[in-house]
């Protein structure tokens, strides 16, 4: 540790230099890796059958979580919008800033996140094992397509089943602003509701949905290169889950960034 130290104080510009270096090679065979896991999608054969079982798995598997991190975000959205809609005499407006903040932000990014902490780190240790038992290498031996047979049906489940789930969590998390509206505030039901219609536009919806897609198609992504290139070490299963956790996290909240920017400049 003490050389490692010395060595950054000494050599920070070389240090910082090989930081980038990496940065750009890591992102480089993340994009080859992406390009030919989109182009086996729609080279056949195609097993729908294996595709199906990873749907049940990611979807129905992460459901639970997914709806509770719905129902409590509601319900805390809610409360947060009492405190700063009841400064100014606007209570039963509440259903507004839920309507566009969970459609548009919050649904699909901690969906997403929930998703990846529970499917994103399956898939990569998953994979990881695989990898470490060296059956990749003995399916490319016997002249099959490792990305074929593992990736497309992960990265096909993922990208949509997480559209699927970020809209139940969307409905859960706005009965539990009902929950709140009706019962903290006095908010009547058809108020409430209608007030929730009167903003969720179709470039919102539209925008919440691509966002969905987009951040299932990253956790597919990132979830499968982590696993699929761990060495063969037994460590390597641990390290290539918490990469694909950290690493997907940190690319949806990126990304959404990117997106939002780009909507309110075209759309919103």
């Amino acid at each position: 540790m003490l050389k490692i130290a010395l060595y950054l104080v000494r050599n920070p510009v070389v240090y910082l230099f090989k930081l980038i270096f990496e940065f750009f090679a890591e992102l480089g065979s993340i994009a080859l890796f992406t390009r030919t896991a989109v182009v086996s999608i729609f080279i056949p054969p195609h097993k729908r059958t294996l595709t199906r079982s990873q749907m049940d798995e990611i979807g129905f598997g992460s459901l639970p979580i997914v709806a509770l991190t719905g129902l409590f975000m509601g319900l805390v959205s809610a409360l947060q919008s009492i405190v700063e809609l009841r400064s100014i005499g606007a209570t039963s407006y509440i259903g507004r800033p839920l309507g566009t903040t969970i459609v548009r932000e919050m649904g699909p990014v901690l969906s997403a996140m929930m998703v990846a902490a529970r499917a994103g780190s399956a898939i990569a240790a998953e994979l990881a094992s695989i990898s470490v038992a060296e059956q990749i290498d003995a399916l490319r031996a016997e002249g099959s397509n490792p990305i074929k047979k593992l990736v497309e049906l992960r990265l096909v489940a993922c990208t949509l089943m997480v559209p699927v789930l970020t809209i139940l969590c969307d409905m859960i998390a706005f009965i539990g602003g009902w929950f709140i509206a009706t019962h903290v505030v006095q908010v009547s039901s058809f108020f409430y509701w209608n007030s929730i219609l009167e903003v969720l536009t179709p470039a919102f919806i539209w925008g919440g949905f691509i966002k969905s897609v987009t951040f299932g198609f990253i956790i597919g992504i990132i979830g499968c290169y982590s696993g699929m290139k761990t060495g063969v070490s037994s460590a390597g299963v641990g390290e290539a889950t918490t990469k694909a956790v950290v690493t997907t996290a940190i690319s949806i909240l990126a990304v959404d960034f990117l997106l939002t920017k780009i909507f309110i400049v075209t759309w919103w």
